[in-house]
């Protein structure tokens, strides 16, 4: 398939800016591939759709406050430093991106507030990335706690083009995030409440995590026009044993294995065993997933709407089927349904 079929006109006015008021009172779109038939539902009502040994599999990923904001030493020029990720946790070690990369040079210091954090430039890694090192003299706790205060919730700045406020630290966020690690939300499961995650229980609903870390890659522009000469960056993941056991459980009684976002289902795909099961797995993984793409894991995928020639449309196609996606996008423009990381959600069955 080709970049250009994954075009569409979107409404600024349908880029949500904030999250519904109530996490599981989102609009949900609901697909039936095997019928094409499209429901409009909300949130909450997903429940009706899953019942006793389904599964749904979530991204325990923790979004940390990797935005930093600092000024650089003699000149005082206000530098915006996004922290991508660790490289050495005993020096302190950091992939970066900053903001006016132009006046960053290697051997820059860099200055972040009142406190006693200072960070030098390293090396060069892009044109806007760099690596760096902060000089913080204190225990491993007081350094990230030292990070947690400075930093804001990093916002996709593309898309959500307001500043972070105070209620972001909470929303930007799914109830259920455990492991540290990234730098964008796994936007699929902000919907979840814990009423709902108790109604499914009641349900005999089951809920296990995966860990993907998701980075800045999964909003990188798909430039080349031919997707099977685009690279996706890589994300470091983690498939619990535990996990794969209540998932092949399903897969072998015919039960729904609902792939909770974009992120969950690549780690998933990540980790197929030879006789299409899920494996234990970790390690880092660049796996673009296009139509057509035979999944092998999650027979259900939900997840938000998304932004034009965007990887995370694509995934969304391929699993939909491309007819029947630009079908649901069409329709939820015309619905009004709202599109991005605070967006609606979609259910494909």
């Amino acid at each position: 398939m080709k970049l250009s079929e994954f075009k569409f006109d979107l409404p600024e006015s349908l880029l949500a800016q904030h999250p519904a008021k109530t996490r599981d009172e989102s609009r949900l779109m609901v697909l039936h591939r095997d019928s094409g038939k499209i429901e409009h539902r909300v949130f909450k009502d997903i429940i009706e759709y899953f019942n006793e040994g389904d599964v749904f599999v979530v991204n325990d990923t923790q979004v940390f406050p990797a935005r930093l904001y600092g000024n650089k030493e003699k000149t005082g020029a206000k530098i915006e430093v996004f922290l991508l990720r660790e490289l050495n946790k005993e020096i302190h070690l950091w992939d970066v991106l900053v903001d006016p990369a132009r006046k960053i040079r290697v051997g820059n210091k860099l200055y972040f507030g009142e406190s006693d954090m200072v960070a030098e430039v390293i090396d060069n890694t892009t044109s806007r990335g760099r690596t760096i090192k902060f000089l913080f003299d204190g225990s491993d706790e007081e350094f990230y706690k030292a990070l947690n205060d400075l930093g804001e919730t990093p916002l996709p700045r593309e898309v959500i083009t307001r500043d972070a406020e105070p209620a972001d630290k909470e929303r930007y966020q799914t109830i259920y995030a455990k492991n540290k690690g990234a730098v964008a939300a796994p936007s699929a499961g902000l919907h979840f409440t814990r009423e709902v995650i108790k109604r499914l229980e009641i349900r005999g609903v089951d809920m296990v995590p995966v860990t993907l870390h998701v980075g800045l890659g999964t909003f990188r522009p798909v430039d080349v026009e031919d997707l099977t000469k685009h690279k996706m960056d890589s994300e470091n993941f983690i498939v619990p044993a535990e996990s794969a056991v209540v998932v092949n459980r399903a897969l072998d009684a015919k039960k729904r294995v609902c792939a909770v976002g974009t992120t969950t289902m690549r780690a998933l795909e990540s980790s197929v065993s030879a006789h299409a099961r899920l494996k234990e797995n970790q390690g880092w993984t660049d796996k673009f997933i296009f139509p057509p793409h035979e999944f092998k894991i999650a027979n259900s995928l939900l997840t938000n709407f998304h932004m034009p020639e965007s990887t995370l449309m694509m995934m969304a196609s391929a699993f939909a089927g491309h007819e029947f996606l630009i079908e649901a996008y069409q329709t939820a423009i015309k619905e009004k349904y709202k599109f991005f990381t605070y967006g609606d959600a979609m259910l494909i069955l």
